[in-house]
């Protein structure tokens, strides 16, 4: 899906709008506190359901409001595998709507007017993914923000993951009530270990699947990078446990581990995609630079996935220049405009098309941003 335009009510220091985007690169640039990474954020909201800066709704409800409103109309178009991609028509579209009341921390979604119960419906409509400096913590972060990168693109890929995992995180939740409880019923804890089994091999095996053909776009885009880190790195999928042992036995060898700590210690909870270099994190090993590199990498190839797929990923860049040195954000224009990808990509200074594209697409949007939105 591509955003065509937008909408907002009380959201940060936004103009109502609407504003009116191209399906393919939108350009915004602004001092400072203009509203640049705001109008990110509102459009963040309708593919994520939240902030990608903030954790609390309040905080982008504009100041003395109760309540925020984000709207948006998407357009669904075909894409084909990772090619040169034509300008294909719009087959369909939706309305899109995210509403929170502060107040009664109420929250409303719709999709063609009509009320909708569950932020997946959103996300699945409008995937969205989102380039920032805090999305480096992929590499540099603990294995949460590597397992949440791998869900993002198991749940747009496999449509049975999301209340799958839902369904196992419950299961998680009531063994970590019974090993909190200070007195174990075994017969208990062994109805609960045999269901959190079975649902983590059903994860295990999406996660796995989805993960083979994300390393195998990632090995071919490091093909294509400069330097010997690129060809020496390998990338490794965790389940959270032994495989040689398997989850089952292991859960009966660690009981009294998980008992004195209270909860859950190996499962899919657990799951990592490792990153290692000559034996090493590459957290330990790699420059800034390089560990840009590579998130910048494995979030092309979250795409080229989904582009095999025919599903169309909307890609957020804030203040990239501030990240990345001009040869690298030519890598990553390219390759997003082979893709076929929505982009919108902020800047202080008025971006120069001509340096991030040998031919810069004919249409793309320009937007400056002020403080009046």
């Amino acid at each position: 899906m591509a955003l065509l335009s937008l909408q907002t009510e009380n959201f940060r220091n936004l103009a109502p709008g609407p504003f009116k985007f191209s399906p393919w690169v939108n350009l915004i640039y602004g001092a400072n506190g203009s509203g640049k990474t705001s109008l990110l954020e509102a459009i963040a909201y309708l593919g994520l359901g939240r902030s990608f800066r903030q954790n609390r709704h309040q905080v982008v409800c504009r100041e003395g409001q109760q309540r925020f409103v984000v709207f948006g109309a998407v357009s669904e178009r075909s894409v084909p595998a990772v090619v040169e991609l034509g300008r294909a028509d719009t087959a369909t579209s939706a309305r899109l709507g995210f509403s929170r009341d502060i107040q009664s921390r109420e929250t409303r979604l719709r999709v063609n007017g009509e009320n909708v119960y569950s932020l997946s419906v959103l996300a699945s409509l409008f995937p969205v993914s989102v380039i920032d400096p805090g999305v480096f913590d992929i590499v540099a972060g603990g294995p949460g923000k590597r397992r949440q990168f791998l869900d993002w693109l198991v749940f747009h890929v496999e449509p049975s993951f999301a209340p799958l995992w839902q369904q196992c995180q419950r299961t998680i939740s009531q063994r970590n009530q019974i090993l909190r409880s200070g007195r174990i019923d075994d017969h208990q804890l062994q109805v609960w270990d045999r269901q959190f089994v079975e649902l983590a091999q059903q994860v295990d095996e999406l996660r796995l699947r989805v993960f083979s053909e994300f390393a195998t776009h990632l090995r071919s885009v490091l093909e294509q990078v400069h330097g010997e880190w690129a060809a020496a790195l390998k990338v490794e999928y965790s389940p959270g446990w032994d495989r040689k042992k398997g989850l089952a036995t292991t859960l009966i060898e660690h009981r009294e581990q998980e008992r004195k700590v209270g909860h859950t210690l190996y499962g899919p909870n657990r799951a990592d995609i490792r990153l290692r270099y000559h034996g090493h994190a590459v957290a330990e090993l790699f420059s800034r630079g390089q560990q840009k590199t590579l998130v910048i990498l494995m979030k092309l190839s979250q795409g080229e996935v989904l582009a095999t797929r025919g599903k169309q990923v909307t890609f957020l860049l804030d203040d990239i220049n501030a990240e990345l040195d001009l040869v690298h954000r030519r890598l990553l224009a390219e390759r997003l405009n082979r893709l076929g990808s929505q982009v919108f990509m902020t800047a202080i200074e008025r971006p120069d098309p001509s340096l991030l594209w040998e031919v810069p697409p004919s249409d793309y949007k320009m937007f400056h941003v002020n403080m009046d939105g």
